[in-house]
């Protein structure tokens, strides 16, 4: 695990000499640095070799450096700045993504762009944003419910949303509430408010046998921590 101290102390000594890269260097932690940007001589020197990379505990709220990052695998931005507008570079190799206590409040469009740029993702936490319902947050089990499939159906490949493991039968049910290229289309062709209202329609029919899903729903809650 390499700090900011460490690396701005190998840069300074070494210049473009990469012999100090270890497997264990493919992680680079930043967390509790304050920055609110990434420094450019660690995008210059480490873009490409970092597979894992753990900026939580900082202001981050634009992400553009991610670019330089092309072979992610593990991205953590707990406890940052981003809000529901951010745009993720393509990120194609990303199969962990942490987003846990930022600023995200509306699950649409964030989600669709989400999906745009990071595609393949395994695991996707969100817990702590406002558009994470959590009986912490004020939010009801429907809620959670509603957003829980919303998010599935977005991401095929995901086996862990939050803290709990996503099922068969949660991605069965997700892929059939909301269908695409039906969504895709409607969200192309009407406000925000008239898609949301469209999917809480479908929802709402889907409601009454969540219990087939979700054995114990009455009691069922998701921690933040």
């Amino acid at each position: 695990m390499t700090s900011l101290g460490k690396l701005v102390f190998i840069d300074q000594r070494t210049g473009d000499d990469d012999s100090y890269l270890t497997a264990e260097d493919q992680r680079l932690t930043l967390a509790y640095e304050n920055l609110e940007e990434m420094p450019q001589n660690l995008v210059y020197n480490f873009g490409s070799f970092v597979r894992i990379l753990d900026l939580s505990h900082n202001k981050f709220r634009c992400l553009d450096f991610l670019c330089h990052f092309e072979n992610l695998s593990s991205l953590i931005l707990d406890h940052n700045e981003v809000d529901s507008n951010v745009q993720f570079p393509s990120l194609p190799s990303l199969k962990l993504l942490w987003l846990n206590h930022n600023k995200i409040k509306d699950l649409f469009p964030f989600i669709r762009n989400l999906n745009n740029s990071v595609p393949n993702l395994k695991y996707l936490s969100l817990m702590g944003n406002a558009a994470a319902p959590s009986y912490l947050n004020g939010g009801t089990f429907y809620e959670y419910l509603q957003y829980r499939l919303f998010v599935i159906s977005w991401f095929p490949n995901l086996i862990h949303l939050d803290d709990r493991v996503v099922s068969e039968d949660q991605k069965n049910e997700a892929h059939r509430l909301f269908r695409r290229p039906f969504l895709e289309r409607l969200s192309i062709s009407t406000s925000r408010s008239s898609y949301l209202r469209v999917i809480q329609e479908k929802f709402v029919s889907f409601f009454g046998s969540v219990e087939r899903y979700f054995p114990n729903a009455q009691n069922a809650r998701n921690t933040v921590i």
